[in-house]
């Protein structure tokens, strides 16, 4: 991994590209990020930065963290997450990444959580159709349907398809592309769509497949 950033995904739009098609993209106001920790091979055992994202009062941040940020001599983040980029040894402490190091045409690969739906039944989370509401079918029109054999084997299948949790979980997308970068105002567009609500943070690095 070459580039990483951290970001917050601000929305949908579209654009359109130089044959006037249209192109879906998310919107994502990515950095400025600060190195906020450095991890060597002798002291950690692996090379990698910790980037910090947003402002954040003194306030708001713990004891361990004050510290943190007071012994990198950086201003309190809100968010931060590590990064093990092949260049990590050229950065330092203190140092800023901004969403330019990203470029038209790039290939990245951004993970964030999912909306989250709390307990839903299997129509809503997989999709099952609903029986006929006619006579004779009810009080089970919605319900998760046959759960298997009888008395061999007198258990549930592994991976039946039940109600439960849906949503707010880790998810990564891969090889999305890059549409358009504005350096100014430290935005970036991404063709397609992308996991989490709007204002979610999210994590932007170079696609492994590119």
């Amino acid at each position: 991994m070459k580039k990483g950033i951290i970001g917050k995904k601000l929305g949908m739009t579209q654009i359109f590209n130089e044959n006037g098609a249209v192109v879906p993209v998310t919107v994502i106001e990515a950095g400025p990020c600060v190195v906020a920790q450095k991890k060597t091979t002798e002291k950690d055992g692996y090379e990698a930065v910790q980037l910090g994202f947003g402002e954040v009062s003194s306030k708001h941040v713990n004891k361990p963290l004050e510290g943190h940020f007071k012994k990198a001599g950086i201003e309190p983040k809100k968010h931060l997450k590590e990064f093990k980029l092949e260049n990590s040894q050229e950065l330092n402490v203190g140092d800023v990444i901004a969403v330019d190091t990203f470029a038209v045409g790039d290939k990245v690969d951004v993970s964030g959580v999912t909306k989250g739906h709390g307990y839903s039944g299997v129509i809503k989370r997989w999709g099952n159709h609903r029986l006929q509401a006619t006579h004779g079918v009810g009080p089970v029109h919605r319900q998760v349907g046959s759960m298997g054999a009888n008395s061999s084997p007198s258990r549930v299948y592994k991976n039946k398809k039940m109600a439960g949790q849906y949503g707010n979980e880790n998810l990564t997308v891969l090889n999305l592309e890059v549409i358009k970068v504005d350096a100014e105002k430290n935005l970036i567009a991404i063709k397609g769509a992308i996991p989490g609500a709007k204002g979610s943070i999210v994590f932007i690095r170079d696609s492994v497949k590119a």
